[in-house]
């Protein structure tokens, strides 16, 4: 990443700490230097800064049932881990999504430094289709139906409570939670009060709340 006006860098101050880093403002950037102000004694300078060394991946990002294919940039010296989100800057969009897996030479792991990855297996989190389970009123198991809902990936569901989703409305009764979500105790949860961000969902069971009002005239 490229640094910018308002980060803050660790470099040798030529006023107040000549053999030592401090840390510095960057007022401006530009020509190859950056203005610098010491947070220590206030000194502006100007330095050439260090570019941090980046790595291309592959990436692989699934979406609604979709995959392609997508090269993104990132620190060389970082780790990646099953779990984690980054944003995406691809020619189709800019998104944000969850690491899967990771791909070596050897294998898929957890986790692996950025220069060991192959390939990153990603999913689209930052708005998502959730697959729904939706059950009449009445209880009546054979009117059960399968739905899908678009919603943003932190959108929150919650046991119990009523949604109104275009032209649906619906209870949440219970929801069965994703492989690849991390902080739940329980992979299906169903206690009044049990939230679970929509990015985290595998399939909401829901009673169906819609109006079936008609008339006979």
């Amino acid at each position: 990443m490229s640094t910018e006006a308002g980060d803050r860098v660790a470099i040798a101050c030529p006023s107040c700490s000549p053999e030592f880093e401090t840390i510095h403002e960057v007022l401006t950037t530009g020509g190859g230097d950056a203005t610098l102000r010491c947070t220590e004694c206030e000194h502006v300078h100007k330095e050439r800064l260090p570019e941090d060394e980046t790595a291309q991946l592959d990436v692989v990002i699934s979406q609604d049932g979709e995959s392609f294919s997508a090269q993104i940039e990132a620190p060389a010296d970082a780790e990646l881990s099953t779990g984690e989100e980054f944003v995406a800057e691809t020619d189709a969009a800019v998104m944000t999504v969850r690491i899967t897996s990771l791909e070596l030479d050897d294998g898929r792991v957890e986790s692996a430094p950025v220069t060991d990855v192959d390939t990153v297996w990603t999913r689209a989190v930052g708005n998502v289709s959730v697959n729904v389970t939706k059950h009449p009123k009445d209880g009546r198991r054979e009117a059960t139906e399968s739905t899908k809902v678009q919603v943003p990936g932190d959108h929150d569901f919650v046991v119990g409570e009523t949604e109104e989703l275009g032209d649906l409305e619906f209870t949440v009764e219970g929801i069965h939670i994703r492989d690849d979500a991390e902080g739940y105790e329980f992979d299906k949860v169903d206690y009044e009060g049990d939230t679970v961000a929509a990015k985290d969902v595998k399939r909401l069971y829901v009673r169906d709340e819609t109006s079936t009002a008609w008339s006979a005239w």
